[in-house]
């Protein structure tokens, strides 16, 4: 869909948005490794299922163990396929808040002759403000690691991310690995990944801006790296082999031209020794217009052209047919049989390949595709059945069945064992970079969630992905905003990045939804946080450009048929409802370090507090339920503030001295204030909180398998059952803990 464009996944790392999403959550001076303490509850934590939700980057088939495979994602870690219990099991969410960018898994390898081994490339990010990424190592298949700190950053979730293993196990000798990188060519060890050291012969020069190693596979015992720096002309090279593990050699009569500027991915058939590689003129996934596929005979080093369908065709109602080449993977039971995707194909959809006689013929498996996607209903889009799917890079054919194929896309992984029928072989995997949550006070369901790419949904089931998919009437790409009138809870309202309308309302608790029947101009480039009173007559909505850009807020009082700019409102804050008194809203001016409240319905706005904490880069404004001005406010490394009369003063909370966000949930038998949740630091660890006296005192929920990157986002109990608590993550979705 056209808004997934303007989601985190399509924004380059390095621009505002990027790094507003990524909000550098490091605290100097201090240690934030989590530590067991003597208090801490026990708390089982899952997934509020959804189903994906997030670009699948790879998936890795073991060569010699049946039912064994791994998937790696762009920003929510990687997993392994528990073939018993038919569900990817998550193998990096012990990576806790000082280590968020090692989310992003860059490559991973398997080591054919020890199946127990398994090896990631981490790093999200390769931008100044980005650390540097790391090699986690396992001898258990994930269960337990041991990391090796890199001197090179990766980047999992910039272009090229769908690109092909840049991880090696070199298979004449397991205690040796490769590891490419973008810009700083290409690393080896000798000692199974414990130390690294450049691969000084190696041709492809350096870059600080480029691709780099797009690619690393094995032909037998020789090994191929792509090199995504060439310029697609004649006097390039963009593949390199090597025979001996030490001296590196262009590959003879590679091809050149636009279509082949940029290798893909490669994958080896063994039966005919052939190598079969995929181009494309840009990294992808995004931006690719042209593309390709080679066949290399690595025995005589003839190339062939055995390019299914060549882009730049003009489609049925007259659009450019741009694309390029992204997955390929092929049979290994079976000689000749290859698979291959096209990738950024808007105009046609994209599509996989097949054939079974070397490329010489190939056959779209699109185009007798039938699709279930009833185990995750989102997937549908607001239409009436879904697509094949966009960004296919990630593509694999299990050794083992041949007729079983996976490929990633943006929001999935799809599977077949029949070539025809494919339903989302997703379980387990939960990427969505959730931004909102409410859990309301009444009704069915017990969680609603705002998320990047996929909008909101209405979670009737914590355990299944929500029946009535993405909300509709409009479907938004992205959510910037979701209130609930606290009085008035069957009144939604919400948010976001939308081709049909940028904001909507529920009056039956998000079930169903209607777009507002104006909007103010400004919404569509800039939607942003949206707030209801707490009867529901009256809406504020603010407007932040995804590069940081803030507008004037605007405020409705006939249920969004008519908008008027609020002057006095602080320009890109977020509007916090009182949730006993209509009439009143808050808003923290963060340039300013200044709180402002209104007292006729969000009319007009006046300073109350002023001189509290400026400039940092993360606040969170939240009001106590059932209290009139009863506010809280979570200031990053400055702490955890309150005030009891509607904002005119606050005193800092002395219990905790970093607070990142700040949520209620139901009272404890016996106690006279709501549960109190957050993500801070009481001493010396960042952790999730659980306060059953006012903030007097916290016991950490969450343990050391359990921290999930940046979790700095949303927090929230839920109101009807202590204890329970909903946490919203960058990249691992929705978690919900609950004491056991």
């Amino acid at each position: 869909m056209n808004a997934s464009r303007l989601s985190r996944r399509a924004v380059l790392a390095g621009t505002a948005a990027a790094a507003a999403l990524t909000t550098v959550p490091f605290l100097p001076g201090r240690a934030h490794a989590a530590e067991p303490t003597a208090t801490t509850p026990t708390y089982r934590w899952r997934n509020a299922v959804m189903g994906g939700t997030g670009f699948v980057t790879g998936v890795l088939f073991h060569p010699s163990v049946r039912g064994l495979a791994y998937a790696r994602t762009d920003i929510g870690g990687a997993y392994r396929w528990d073939d018993r219990a038919a569900t990817w099991v998550p193998l990096t969410d012990h990576l806790g808040w000082d280590d968020w960018n090692l989310l992003g898994v860059e490559a991973m390898a398997v080591d054919p002759a020890n199946p127990d081994r398994l090896y990631l490339a981490l790093g999200t990010y390769a931008q100044s403000w980005a650390g540097n990424g790391a090699v986690l190592r396992s001898d258990d298949r994930g269960a337990t690691w041991a990391r090796s700190d890199l001197t090179v950053k990766l980047g999992a979730n910039e272009d090229g991310r769908g690109a092909g293993e840049r991880l090696l196990v070199d298979p004449r000798n397991s205690d040796v690995l490769w590891l490419g990188t973008r810009h700083d060519g290409l690393l080896k060890s000798t000692d199974r990944g414990a130390t690294w050291a450049a691969a000084t012969d190696f041709p492809g020069a350096a870059s600080a801006t480029g691709q780099g190693v797009t690619f690393l596979v094995a032909a037998g015992r020789v090994l191929y790296a792509g090199w995504g720096d060439g310029d697609g002309t004649s006097g390039t090279k963009n593949l390199y082999r090597t025979s001996d593990g030490i001296t590196w050699e262009a590959v003879p009569g590679q091809p050149a031209g636009t279509a082949v500027k940029v290798p893909i991915r490669a994958a080896y058939d063994r039966f005919t020794r052939d190598l079969y590689i995929t181009y494309a003129n840009a990294p992808g996934p995004n931006g690719q217009s042209d593309g390709a596929v080679r066949k290399l005979c690595t025995a005589t080093g003839v190339w062939k052209d055995v390019t299914p369908v060549k882009p730049g065709g003009t489609t049925a109602d007259g659009s450019a047919d741009d694309f390029g080449y992204g997955g390929v993977a092929v049979d290994a039971r079976r000689a000749g049989t290859v698979v291959v995707s096209t990738n950024n194909r808007w105009a046609d959809v994209d599509t996989l390949f097949r054939t079974t006689d070397g490329g010489r013929t190939w056959t779209s498996l699109k185009d007798t595709a039938v699709f279930d996607v009833s185990e995750t209903p989102y997937l549908k889009w607001g239409a009436d059945k879904p697509k094949f799917g966009w960004w296919i890079q990630a593509l694999a054919l299990d050794p083992y069945d041949s007729r079983h194929i996976l490929y990633g896309t943006g929001a999935t992984l799809y599977g077949t064992r029949d070539l025809k029928n494919w339903a989302p072989q997703i379980r387990g995997i939960e990427e969505a970079s959730a931004r909102q949550l409410l859990s309301p006070p009444v009704g069915e369901a017990h969680l609603i969630s705002g998320n990047g790419d996929i909008g909101v949904m209405y979670h009737e089931s914590l355990t299944a992905s929500p029946s009535r998919g993405m909300a509709s009437n409009p479907v938004f790409g992205s959510s910037t905003g979701l209130a609930q009138a606290a009085k008035k809870p069957a009144y939604v309202v919400r948010a976001g990045w939308g081709d049909n309308g940028n904001g909507a309302h529920s009056n039956d608790g998000g079930q169903t939804w209607a777009p507002f029947a104006a909007q103010p101009a400004i919404a569509k480039d800039a939607p942003g946080p949206i707030a209801t009173n707490a009867d529901g007559s009256v809406l504020l909505w603010t407007f932040v450009h995804w590069d940081g850009t803030k507008y004037p807020a605007h405020r409705s009082a006939d249920n969004g048929a008519t908008w008027a700019e609020v002057s006095s409102f602080p320009k890109g804050a977020t509007p916090v409802a009182d949730p006993a008194d209509p009439t009143l809203f808050y808003a923290y001016d963060t340039d300013t370090g200044t709180l402002l409240a209104s007292t006729d319905s969000g009319l007009t706005f006046a300073a109350r507090a002023t001189g509290l904490p400026s400039g940092d880069s993360q606040f969170k404004l939240v009001a106590a339920p059932g209290r009139s001005g009863d506010l809280w406010l979570s200031v990053k490394w400055n702490g955890l503030y309150r005030s009891t009369d509607g904002g005119a003063s606050f005193a800092r909370v002395e219990s905790c001295w970093a607070s990142y966000t700040l949520g209620f949930g139901k009272a404890a038998d016996g106690a006279d204030y709501p549960a109190i949740y957050q993500v801070g630091a009481t001493e010396t660890i960042t952790a999730v909180y659980r306060s059953d006296d006012g903030a007097k005192t916290w016991v950490r929920i969450n343990d050391d398998q359990h921290q999930w990157g940046w979790t700095g986002e949303m927090i929230t109990g839920d109101p009807r059952i202590h204890g329970r608590v909903y946490l919203a993550t960058n990249g691992r979705g929705v978690q919900y803990g609950e004491p056991v």
